[in-house]
């Protein structure tokens, strides 16, 4: 692409660089220059202009946008028409983004004229919320490293939508007491950004017996259980309620603050998740981390729930009853 200062008699057909004041109208940067806009300009006194004029072989910056982003686009996502090199992203529904970091940190590195920007993995995503921007810095880029970024990262961008549709929230007392509902209202209003519906409350005395037949007896995909009590060993009693119910406990604490004392397992052929007490909190916790991939049918092994503690040191909520300093 040839960029400079250009005659105005050899402008014609060259893209406008810098927005300009003409003799009657203003020319913005990016328009194609026709003979109308040159005049205007010469008549308000410009000489020379700076342009950008493509080459054989280039992409015009729009062109280059639209063919990269309906490379990386997958499921769940919609693009925006291509406007001054730049075309957006945004998620169709809600769901989780999934990006594959490699093949994206290998388009970027192409040409630096050639970005995409996207929102962390594992990102949560409402319906119609930005998730990436595709952006050609440059008037035009070689069609022949468009061509190589489109390659390297197919449908590398993508939107899981829930798999989950109901949860039951099982909570225990220690003193026959109803627990307050504020941790079944924080509940439920995790579970209706995914559209997932929370069955009838359930409490039931703290002990593994009784926790153990909630389980038995749910009917949801998803069984989450609330102590009055928290749970402080993998043989305490929550986590003992999930084996004794024919169920597994995958793992027992997580390098999340707050939320260290969360753990996974299985009953039924469904997901079992043990929450720490800072879910009763509308506060991000590392609860949300593991309840939204689980919602979207996304596994979460040992080791995803150890690669979670780099930036697991969560902000401080005032609810905290032992803050971590004073």
């Amino acid at each position: 692409m040839k960029f400079g200062l250009t005659p105005i008699a050899e402008s014609q057909g060259a893209i406008l660089a810098h927005s300009l004041r003409g003799a009657s109208q203003s020319h913005k940067k990016g328009k194609v220059l026709d003979a109308a806009a040159l005049g205007d300009l010469a008549r308000a006194g410009h000489v020379e202009i700076t342009t950008a004029r493509l080459e054989e072989g280039d992409l015009h910056e729009d062109a280059a946008a639209t063919t990269i982003a309906e490379a990386v686009a997958g499921e769940g996502l919609r693009l925006t028409t291509a406007t001054t090199g730049r075309v957006n992203l945004y998620a169709t529904g809600a769901g989780l983004v999934l990006v594959e970091v490699a093949a994206l940190g290998a388009l970027n590195a192409i040409d630096p004229m050639i970005t995409i920007a996207t929102v962390p993995n594992y990102h949560r995503a409402d319906a119609d919320g930005l998730v990436a921007t595709i952006k050609i810095i440059s008037y035009a880029v070689r069609q022949s490293d468009v061509e190589r970024a489109a390659k390297a990262a197919p449908a590398a961008i993508r939107v899981v939508p829930p798999k989950i549709g109901t949860a039951t929230l099982i909570e225990t007392t220690t003193d026959g007491e109803d627990p307050s509902p504020k941790g079944r209202h924080a509940m439920i209003g995790r579970l209706d950004r995914f559209g997932v519906r929370m069955d009838e409350r359930v409490i039931v005395p703290h002990r593994s017996a009784d926790i153990a037949e909630a389980i038995r007896s749910s009917r949801s995909d998803l069984v989450m259980i609330l102590t009055a009590s928290a749970t402080s060993d993998p043989r305490d009693v929550a986590p003992d309620a999930v084996r004794l119910a024919g169920g597994t406990v995958t793992r027992f604490g997580m390098p999340v603050d707050p939320g260290n004392l969360l753990f996974l397992g299985a009953q039924g052929g469904r997901p079992v998740i043990g929450l720490p007490g800072c879910a009763r909190s509308i506060a991000l916790n590392g609860a949300d981390w593991v309840l939204e991939r689980v919602l979207c049918g996304i596994e979460v092994s040992h080791a995803d729930i150890a690669a979670m503690g780099v930036g697991g040191l969560l902000k401080e909520i005032p609810t905290r009853p032992a803050p971590r300093e004073g």
